[in-house]
Formats: structure tokens, C-alpha cells, sequence
């Protein structure tokens, strides 16, 4: 780092990455947009106090290991007004008139750049040292004499400026004032980017605009929109490829008990129910993890956590009574709940058992090879025991809950600071609330084998299949 705070590449000349300084007055969410343009929730330091970022800080953007874009997030501009006046009071040692840049170098080479003005130096000199710069407005603010000034003297600096109007998503937003402001002072393109919930395709559209008054990285910004668009496209099938993995283990998982026993043992029940919840926080850590964020990001209790679980476990009849899930035929609702899981017995399994007669007559009608694999099952049944199978409601509630979650999470900023909450009855998800399960589902109804729940998984290529079965049925549910 230079003096003044400036950060530059001493690679003058050769190829290398666009250089993007990140400009605008104090708490208008610069260090916020750098965090989303990044995927880093620890980029930096975000705060609703004025004046939190003092110093320029670079972050590389990377396509296939190769830095396409750096971005350099400067400190806020604090007194734009008595800036521009000093600006225009400036002349060169002769007395001529300075155009734009020549007058910031004579700034920044004043006493007022190292004293009153230090702030502001630290952002003209490294806008005079980048390609472009990305002018970020709190579109919540109003337009006031000090963000026109900003403009003016942003724009002394002689380098693109491409206007970012954060916030977007909020009530408060002022969407029309700004553009005004912006075409009252010359300034025709600009982008809507909120940091804390962009648009699908906002991230593409900045850095299209960008590429249009940057001719000599056009194809370096083409690529890192290509790179980023297809690293979405593996989050989100990695994604959904977590979610009907942990499907498969529920829809698959089992308990045996004697023939004539009606349902397992209170016992039995937490213990199973539990292996269930923590399958579940499995998963839920899994599409943190994929999308780059932490436990932080979920509200406490309402999600599950490390150390916690759902507001209300998947076996709780309100929870799926709310989600307007109907639990399987004959399950009460008076029934005594568990400890660990939080269960009732009837809710957990709701009667649905695979008894004697469905494993020895499935198993034998596959023929031979079936039978050697399904031995354990037949043997089981043979011997006067069988197989009770996971709720068909909580299924449902588990599917529903993981693709709210992605939901959530692919059109989250990781800027944002407020967590992800509880399930709401507003998602979109809906298909699945009624009506018959997916086919790949109930065809793990009879494959005990494919759930790591009951131990190992022995169908290996048979269960992958499954998975990736699973995941295009539930593509194309939402």
C-alpha cells in the first residue's frame, strides 16, 4: 500500500485486471456492495455508523484462478461541499486554468490532502490510479447539494463513472430523484444494485455497462460474467443435489419391529426422530456452506443451527398443520411427545409400515439377484418383524423447508445482516404441500438400503441414480 492509502499494481502496460475503485459519500453501502461482488460475508467491516472503512482495501475477482477485476473499496467522502470549492479555487504555478485531472494531482499534492482533506485524497488518488469507478448511492438518501458536489468532483478525476444505486429494495428507496440528479449532471448510465437482495441478473447488467466505457477490458468483463454465471449454475445443482440426498435418507430410513406390534417403542421413536433432525441440520450446513454462508446468517431457532434445531421439529403436527401439510391417515394428534427429537410416535411414522407379505412378495418378484440384496429385509419378515417407514408429512415438511432455503439463499447478498427466518406459508414452493410425493421418493420407501440412517448405503450406483432422479423432480416442481 502507498502512501495516502492508494493500492496499485506496479505492472504497468502488460495484461492484467480492470481496476475498479469503489467511490461514494459515507454509509452508502460501498464496503456492503464489495462483499456481495465478492461472495465474502467478512470483506471489510460494515456498520450503520459514518466513516466505518478509513483505509482502501483491494480484493481480487477471479475466473479460473486468473484475477479478471480488482476491486479497491475506499473511504467515504465527507465534505464534498467545501472539496469542490477548494478544487475550483485551484490554478496551476503559471496561473492557467487546470483541466480536471491536472487540477486533483495539484490537490493531492497540497497540504489539504494530508489534513482536512485526508478522506477524500485517499479516494481521488486511487480513482486517478483505476480504470473505471463505481459510484455507490444509498437510494434511500435524498438528493442533497453535497451528493451533486460529489459528482462534480468524482468526475475531475477524467475516469468512467458508472452510478450503483444501492437499497433499491427498500420502501424508502428514491429511485427517480436519483436518476434525475444523474442526468442533470451528464450521467446516463447507471445500474440497480441492492447489496442486500440483488436481482438475478443485476451482477451481469454492472459489469455490461462497465464493459461498455471500458473497450480495452470488454473481454475480460465478458468472461467474468460467463465464469460467475456458471459457478451459480454448480451452487445451485450442488445445491439441489444435497437436498435429495438427504430426501433419499429420510424416505428410505426404517425401523423394525415385531409383526404385531403397532409402532415402535416410545425409545425407538427419539432415537429415530433424532437421527433425522440431525440429518437434516446435515443438510442445512451443506447449502450454507455452498453458498458461502455461515450459521450467523440463519436466525437462531428458527433454523437449524450447530447447536440447535427447527422452532418446530419435523415431527410436530402444528408445524405441518401451518404449512397446510396433512400428516398420513390414522395419526393422532393427542399422542405424548418425546425428548431429543421432540416427537410423537404417531407423527414420526404414521402407521406406514412395509410389513411381511410387501418385502417377501416385492423382493421375490425382482428375481434372484434381488433377493440375494434384499436378503436381510426377507430374513427379517421371515423371522416375524417389519419395516416402519418415516411420515409421509414430514417428508413434505423437510422438502419444503430445504427449497425454501436454497430460495433464500440464492437471492440473498452477502452483504445482508439480517438472518435468514423461519419458513413462512408465503414461499413458493407449493407443489409439494398435497398430492402425490415424487416418484424417486416412494420408490425409497422400499430400499432401506439407500439410507445411511439404517447404516452404510449398499445400492451404491442404484441410490447415486436415485439422487440425481430425485433432483430433477424437484427442478421441476418449483
Amino acid at each position: 500500500m502507498a502512501e495516502g492509502g492508494l493500492i496499485s499494481d506496479p505492472a504497468v502496460g502488460t495484461a492484467r485486471a480492470a481496476r475498479l475503485a469503489i467511490v461514494g459519500h459515507t454509509n452508502t453501502g460501498k464496503t456492503s456492495l464489495v462483499r456481495t461482488l465478492t461472495r465474502d460475508t467478512g470483506f471489510g467491516h460494515v456498520s450503520p455508523e459514518a466513516s466505518t472503512t478509513r483505509h482502501v482495501e483491494r480484493v481480487r475477482l477471479l475466473a479460473d484462478g486468473e484475477p479478471l477485476v480488482e476491486l479497491y473499496d475506499t473511504p467515504g467522502l465527507e465534505d464534498p461541499i467545501e472539496l469542490l470549492h477548494f478544487l475550483h479555487g485551484l490554478v496551476s504555478a503559471t496561473g492557467e486554468r487546470l483541466d480536471g485531472p491536472a487540477r486533483v494531482e495539484t490537490f493531492l499534492a497540497s497540504h489539504e490532502a494530508h489534513g482536512r482533506f485526508e478522506q477524500e485524497a485517499k479516494v481521488m488518488r486511487q480513482l486517478l490510479a483505476s480504470d473505471a469507478g463505481i459510484y455507490v448511492i444509498d437510494a434511500r438518501d435524498p438528493v442533497l447539494a453535497k451528493h451533486r458536489d460529489e459528482l462534480v468532483a468524482l468526475n475531475f478525476c477524467g475516469k468512467p463513472l458508472l452510478p450503483v444505486l444501492n437499497f433499491v429494495a427498500s420502501p424508502d428507496a428514491q429511485p427517480e430523484a436519483w436518476r434525475e440528479a444523474m442526468h442533470r449532471s451528464a450521467i446516463h448510465l447507471h445500474v440497480n444494485f441492492d447489496a442486500v437482495a440483488p436481482e438475478q441478473s443485476s451482477e451481469r447488467v454492472l459489469y455490461e455497462k462497465l464493459a461498455a466505457q471500458l473497450e480495452r477490458f470488454q473481454g475480460t468483463l465478458r468472461k467474468l460474467v460467463e465464469c460467475r454465471e456458471r459457478d451459480a449454475r454448480v451452487r445451485h445443482e450442488a445445491a439441489m443435489q444435497a437436498v435429495a440426498d438427504m430426501l433419499i435418507d429420510v424416505a428410505a430410513a426404517a425401523i423394525e419391529i415385531p409383526l404385531r406390534a403397532k409402532r415402535p417403542t416410545p425409545e425407538a421413536a427419539r432415537a429415530f426422530g433424532g437421527k433425522v433432525i440431525e440429518r437434516e441440520r446435515a443438510c442445512v450446513e451443506s447449502l450454507l456452506g455452498i453458498y458461502r454462508f455461515s450459521d450467523s446468517d440463519l436466525e437462531e431457532r428458527k433454523l437449524p443451527i450447530v447447536s440447535g434445531y427447527w422452532d418446530q421439529d419435523p415431527f410436530d403436527p402444528a408445524a405441518l398443520k401451518a404449512l397446510g401439510i396433512g400428516l398420513s391417515k390414522g395419526v393422532g394428534a393427542g399422542a405424548a411427545g418425546g425428548a431429543a427429537a421432540g416427537a410423537a410416535v404417531d407423527a414420526i411414522f404414521g402407521g406406514l409400515t412395509l410389513g411381511a407379505g410387501a418385502v417377501i412378495g416385492g423382493v421375490l418378484g425382482g428375481g434372484t439377484m434381488i433377493l440375494k440384496k434384499y436378503w436381510p429385509q426377507v430374513s427379517s419378515a421371515l423371522h416375524g418383524a417389519k419395516r416402519v417407514l418415516i411420515n409421509d408429512g414430514v417428508l413434505r415438511l423437510l422438502l419444503l423447508r430445504q427449497l425454501y432455503l436454497v430460495q433464500q439463499l440464492e437471492s440473498r447478498g452477502h452483504a445482508s445482516v439480517t438472518p435468514v427466518k423461519d419458513f413462512v406459508d408465503k414461499s413458493e414452493v407449493v407443489i409439494w404441500r398435497r398430492g402425490v410425493l415424487p416418484a424417486t421418493l416412494q420408490k425409497a420407501r422400499a430400499r432401506p438400503v439407500w439410507s445411511r440412517l439404517n447404516g452404510e448405503p449398499a445400492d451404491g450406483t442404484g441410490r447415486r441414480d436415485a439422487v440425481r432422479k430425485l433432483r430433477v423432480e424437484l427442478e421441476a416442481g418449483r
